[in-house]
């Protein structure tokens, strides 16, 4: 409970901050580079040599891309069909198919599921979104903006993304089964547990509400895809293979007592 509590404030203080003339206006550019230069690939390097990589990691890891597949088809033929600009339907392809995995997503994650879901939260957010995002992230921007993607500044923008290289290390030194002497792991330990207050003050004094804007029918068919579309269809495929694997275990017990 306390978890939650400390999400919500942090939000209520980034956005009340908004208010103070003595914080800088563009504080939480300061605050997300120290996320990104320093919480994250702590956190990463604290984790990721942790984790016992094997088959259950390859859903987790296929959220990102296939929800990013499932948008771009979904908004792609529906504003074919209705007519819509190409910024507008690269703009619900990007902003439906992607998420904030790191900056909100490991905050909540951590609230729910503490340290544990931490570490399939890093899965998700490494490998699956930002890799999603420097690729068909910006290919995607690039067509729907008349622009020509770049595979050098693709290839650019992923090995220099401080915790992705963060991750390609502590995925090596998983791979070789070797860590941080234990004072060192509680060093990035402390580092990495900034993220939750650090990031979600600086969501907060992010939020700003429009409410002239003339896209609220959009942010609203965007919100319904991403929060009830895509989990419905991640939850049935689910179902789905469960049932499967257990139809396929019937199968086998009942070959081996018909056929000991």
């Amino acid at each position: 409970m306390d978890n939650i509590i400390l999400v919500f404030l942090c939000l209520f203080i980034g956005f009340g901050l908004q208010f103070v003339k003595a914080f800088p206006k563009n504080g939480h550019l300061a605050l997300n580079q120290f996320i990104i230069y320093v919480a994250l690939p702590a956190l990463t390097l604290f984790y990721i040599p942790k984790i016992a990589i094997n088959a259950t990691l390859f859903f987790p890891l296929g959220v990102a891309w296939l929800g990013f597949v499932m948008a771009f088809l979904f908004f792609y033929f529906l504003g074919r069909r209705l007519g819509w600009s190409n910024k507008l339907i690269g703009c619900l392809i990007l902003t439906a198919g992607l998420g904030n995995t790191s900056f909100v997503g490991f905050p909540i994650i951590n609230a729910l599921y503490g340290e544990e879901g931490l570490k399939t939260a890093i899965i998700v957010d490494q490998p699956g979104t930002f890799t999603v995002l420097t690729t068909f992230g910006i290919i995607t921007a690039s067509l729907f903006s008349k622009g020509k993607p770049s595979v050098k500044y693709i290839v650019f923008k992923m090995i220099t993304f401080p915790p992705f290289i963060a991750f390609v290390f502590a995925f090596i030194m998983n791979l070789f089964k070797i860590n941080f002497p234990m004072d060192v792991q509680s060093v990035f330990q402390k580092l990495g547990s900034t993220i939750t207050p650090i990031a979600l003050v600086s969501v907060g004094l992010q939020i700003t509400i429009d409410k002239k804007s003339q896209h609220w029918g959009f942010l609203t068919l965007g919100l319904f895809f991403k929060l009830m579309i895509t989990p419905a269809l991640f939850i049935f495929y689910t179902k789905a293979v469960y049932m499967e694997r257990v139809t396929r275990s019937r199968c086998f017990y009942r070959n081996q007592l018909w056929h000991p």
